[in-house]
């Protein structure tokens, strides 16, 4: 009896430990890495935490600094050129040969070539790792590396100590991967004029936003530190001056590392007032795309994570879009689009290893789309692209981001992005600079007055 009972104590202490295990597991909160891990961003990977080697094969180079030669024709804040317009495809991928790569591939790629498989395909370009930021942020990662930790809010798991920099480059769950991905490198301030289109299932064209937009990245001021950092990390304000019936409209958002401290607020022409939007979050429609677009949905995902379990599934090689300056060297947006995807000859993939991430329901929660997944690219930590499944267990959507190499920052930035829905056949592209004079110009820092709703109200007209 007695021996019996000493048997148990262990194993109720193992249970109990266990169980502690699981529930750190479940509230995705680490601790920052140890000098020894963060030691290896200067060795075997590169400052912001990717694998510095190639892969075996080379058909993944190593990287060796990104690419930051600026273009001695280049304007600052006009049309930017494709520093790759030289380079020929490696191979096609098209819906006869798909079996062949289906491994590479994402389930909402291949679910694209299997509903258009006479019209879809993939151009398959060298891999040139072009990812680069300023030495600061690199010196900046470093630092995050092991002073910043997942602490709970009352928005979920967010990033505490992290400034000015990739806040996990050496994560150790999901949701210190996405937050490296939301607090992706992309300049600091932004000047920009883009088009947003959305494009029916039949295969119309209906622009839905010509907006000249304002942003800036509180968490990536230079002369920053983590103790100044007030929590609002993208600050972003954007009037429409067309369509007509849209001209004039204002949204303006503070978005914030505690999702319940993000505001944003609008300005419609016909009530000549502006208004806080009482839930800019997670899956209710942005205002920003005329309602096509739900808020997380930007930039492939956006915003609080506390709807979803993040977990954190590995590395693998995927061909997902890659510096495709090309986007924006098209004569005007429409020779961008087929009726029912991006057209082919205009996006460009290669091969690049990513952090697979999956999003599963909270207990408690709800979501349009319960679950999903999303690939980051191991150089910038951008979502490259992410797939939605609807309550039924049905690919529901697919988003896709088309990043290009801005060597002025330095930068492999996001500049459009967009989703196939696979239920109504629709699809969405934003933040269009095709054949527009402005392409995503970098300017000095706004002063702080300019992302509040006086400013809004100021610049309301009609």
């Amino acid at each position: 009896m007695t021996s019996h009972h000493h048997n148990r104590v262990p194993r109720l202490t193992a249970l109990c430990f266990a169980l502690l295990g699981t529930l750190t597991v479940l509230s995705q909160v680490a601790t920052a890495a140890t000098a020894e891990e963060a030691a290896k961003l200067s060795s075997s990977l590169t400052p912001m935490g990717a694998e510095r080697a190639g892969n075996a094969d080379g058909s993944i180079p190593a990287w060796q600094g990104g690419y930051t030669k600026v273009d001695p024709a280049y304007k600052p804040g006009g049309k930017r050129s494709d520093p790759f317009a030289a380079d020929k495809p490696l191979f096609s991928i098209t819906s006869k040969n798909l079996a062949q790569y289906a491994g590479k591939l994402s389930d909402g790629t291949k679910e694209m070539f299997k509903r258009f498989p006479e019209t879809y395909r993939i151009d398959v370009y060298p891999t040139r790792r072009s990812a680069a930021a300023p030495q600061w942020v690199y010196d900046n990662t470093l630092k995050n590396a092991t002073r910043a930790k997942l602490v709970d809010s009352s928005a979920g798991p967010v990033p505490e100590g992290a400034f000015g920099g990739i806040p996990f480059p050496i994560p150790h769950n999901g949701a210190e991967a996405m937050w490296n991905h939301i607090l992706n490198w992309r300049g600091t301030s932004l000047a920009m004029h883009f088009r947003h289109y959305l494009m029916t299932a039949d295969g119309k064209q209906v622009m839905t936003t010509d907006g000249q937009a304002i942003q800036d990245m509180p968490y990536y001021y230079q002369d920053g530190t983590p103790e100044s950092f007030a929590g609002d990390y993208w600050l972003f304000r954007l009037l429409n001056v067309g369509p007509p019936l849209r001209a004039g409209e204002q949204i303006m958002g503070r978005t914030n590392i505690n999702g319940d401290k993000s505001q944003a607020h609008v300005y419609l022409t016909g009530q000549r007032r502006v208004r806080k939007l009482p839930n800019a979050c997670c899956d209710t429609p942005t205002p920003a795309t005329a309602g096509v677009m739900s808020f997380d949905e930007l930039s492939v995902f956006q915003g609080r994570i506390d709807r979803f379990d993040w977990k954190l599934v590995g590395k693998q090689e995927m061909y997902i879009p890659y510096n495709t300056n090309k986007v924006l060297t098209a004569g005007k947006p429409e020779d961008l689009f087929l009726a029912h995807h991006m057209n082919p000859d205009y996006v460009r993939w290669e091969l690049h290893r990513v952090w697979v991430v999956d999003a599963e329901l909270a207990p408690g929660k709800r979501h349009q789309l319960p679950k999903g997944r999303y690939y980051l690219d191991e150089d910038t930590w951008q979502a490259m692209l992410g797939d939605r499944w609807d309550a039924n267990g049905q690919l529901a959507k697919t988003l896709w981001s088309l990043p290009a190499v801005l060597p002025d920052l330095p930068a492999q930035a996001q500049l459009s992005s967009g989703f196939y829905d696979l239920t109504s056949g629709a699809w969405f592209i934003q933040n269009v600079y095709t054949g527009l004079p402005e392409q995503y110009g970098v300017v000095d820092r706004y002063k702080a007055s300019e992302f509040s709703p006086a400013a809004m109200a100021g610049a309301g007209v009609r």
